[in-house]
């Protein structure tokens, strides 16, 4: 039996905005995204490595994965189902 296919993602890439810009655009990406869909923040402002995860746990979304490269934070956000 073939595996299900994983749930698709979008990447906003907020890169070269201050806060609340990245969290604004995680925001309204999620709120358009299909349930089980995963948000791809990519952002540079420092502040975001506090602003979206505090963001993400109050609005009931999981942050799956933080990365940091070359100044540039990635954040991968699942919406549930």
């Amino acid at each position: 039996m073939p595996s299900p296919e994983p749930p698709p993602e979008i990447l906003v890439d907020a890169r070269g905005h201050r806060c609340p810009v990245p969290t604004l655009r995680l925001r309204r990406a999620l709120e358009d995204a299909p349930p089980g869909a995963r948000v791809r923040l990519l952002a540079d402002d420092p502040l975001a490595r506090i602003d979206v995860p505090h963001f993400a746990a109050g609005a009931g979304f999981a942050v799956l994965d933080v990365t940091e490269a070359a100044g540039v934070l990635g954040f991968l956000v699942g919406k549930r189902e």
